[in-house]
């Protein structure tokens, strides 16, 4: 038995019958690390000492009868996620010796449960990318073919998951970077509703956009990570008192009566790969033959939603960026004779070219003379897009849709061409605009062998319908049994 093959629900029944300790499945776990992350490289940090430690208190735990779901369960994190003690870099030179003096609250959360965490993952710097090619230590490659990208910016957390690095781990998805590189990799990524998670802990990328949420190999694995993270903080205003329900307990529900909107606009786009339309067509069938029921809706402006998410996110952005300026912490030029100089060589030094890139959109589009005509005119854009959305779950339960218009591409495919990597979450990015929950489930392969996944949006705070839609296809089809072959 491949202990670092196992779901978290496999683990936790085999740990709660004291069939293996936490201690074995984080060594076998760290074996599987140290055979195949110099192929993928997804991690920017392991802590292996901390992880062997956890494990003991796992088991110590176990022994006096405390057993959560997620004792003992080897986890990864995004490295945008604080870690008292542990570096977090962001993906950036600006950050490369940065030491959090406090956990996010995510983290306090998996620490109470007794979970083992295993380290930081590879990431396009400050989330700003859709490949994982934009982080500034290195590039994370697909395991299902070393020659594609992973997805980003949460590349490294769906490698680590299909890789089988971690039974689990967590990303940040601010326009698809949790779904889009799931889809990518094979396996599960959840966005919760904007407020479900805290963002306490979670460095800013788009402050109205981020949220933190599960990769995993299953449905059932992410409704146990999404149980343990979301609920409410004090510490961050915008996550929601609202009570959280028992999304495990949901998970048998089903789709029988759901009625499932199909966008038919998005299966006609020109850039829609051949092989993703064919399975999510299929996919969808598939959720019709449960006894679901296909509604055509129509979401007339989404196809403005990149135009928008590309002012709105780079403009707060700019103004979260603003905060490293060499003075506090992070990266400085010690060399520069003046303040200005300083700030100049310390942030053109730190920055890499896409995050720059951002920052001058973002600060042009808010700059006097032009703010109405981007920022506000996007604002109003989202407006009518979340409208959209309410409008669409007035005739509808879920929306299915295509999760990237291509499989992965080859890493350096969209190297001088960053607008073809931003059409790349054309699909997910409007999700984060209306606020809502997402889910992208594995439904088939392209005919090069890559991963394709099916996208699930649902109303806001309505997580438990959008994994049960996700768990009732996952369990008809056998997408999810398939895995990379990464021999060591």
């Amino acid at each position: 038995m491949d202990l670092y093959a196992l779901t978290i629900a496999q683990a936790h029944d085999l740990l709660k019958r004291r069939d293996i300790s936490a201690l074995e499945l984080t060594r076998a776990v760290l074996e599987r690390i140290d055979a195949v992350e110099p192929r993928i490289r997804a991690f920017l940090t392991v802590t292996a000492d901390q992880a062997l430690a956890d494990a003991r208190n796992a088991d110590a735990a176990m022994a006096r009868g405390h057993m959560a779901p997620l004792t003992g369960i080897p986890i990864a994190l995004k490295d945008v996620i604080c870690t008292q003690g542990v570096r977090t870099t962001c993906g950036s030179r600006i950050l490369e010796n940065f030491i959090p003096p406090y956990d996010a609250f995510v983290v306090r959360r998996l620490k109470s449960q007794k979970a083992v965490l295993l380290g930081k993952l590879n990431m396009d710097e400050f989330a700003m990318g859709s490949t994982t090619e934009h982080s500034a230590f290195h590039t994370t490659r697909n395991p299902w073919n070393t020659d594609h990208i992973p997805g980003g910016s949460s590349g490294g957390s769906a490698a680590a998951a299909a890789a089988g690095m971690c039974l689990a781990a967590l990303g940040s998805d601010t326009g698809g970077s949790i779904r889009q590189p799931a889809s990518h990799c094979g396996v599960v990524g959840l966005k919760p509703t904007y407020g479900r998670v805290s963002r306490f802990g979670l460095v800013a990328f788009a402050s109205s956009l981020d949220q933190i949420g599960p990769l995993a190999r299953s449905v059932a694995d992410c409704a146990w990570v999404l149980q343990a993270i979301a609920g409410h903080d004090g510490a961050d205003a915008t996550c929601a008192p609202d009570a959280v329900p028992d999304y495990g307990a949901a998970l048998s529900q089903g789709v029988r009566g759901l009625r499932i909107g199909v966008p038919k606009a998005y299966f006609a786009n020109q850039g829609l790969d051949a092989d993703v339309c064919a399975a999510v067509l299929k996919a969808i069938d598939t959720l019709e033959g449960l006894g679901a029921r296909i509604v055509e809706i129509d979401l007339p402006h989404t196809r403005y939603g990149v135009a928008a998410y590309y002012v709105i996110a780079p403009s707060e952005a700019c103004s979260n960026l603003a905060r490293y300026d060499g003075v506090r912490y992070g990266l400085r030029d010690e060399a520069a004779g003046e303040l200005l100089e300083m700030y100049r060589n310390t942030r053109r030094q730190g920055f890499g070219p896409e995050v720059q890139r951002r920052i001058l959109l973002g600060t042009y589009a808010l700059s006097a003379g032009y703010y109405d005509a981007y920022y506000r005119k996007a604002s109003q854009v989202r407006t009518l897009i979340m409208r959209d959305f309410s409008n669409a779950f007035a005739r509808c339960d879920l929306i299915a849709s295509p999760v990237t218009p291509a499989p992965a591409p080859r890493i350096g495919a969209h190297g001088d061409d960053p607008l073809a990597m931003y059409l790349s979450d054309i699909y997910t990015l409007s999700a984060n605009l209306a606020g809502i929950p997402g889910i992208a489930v594995p439904c088939g392969l392209s005919q090069a062998g890559l991963p394709i996944g099916m996208q699930l949006l649902s109303g806001h705070f309505q997580e438990a319908r959008l994994l049960a839609a996700a768990h009732a296809f996952e369990q008809a089809t056998e997408f999810h049994k398939k895995k990379p072959e990464l021999a060591p």
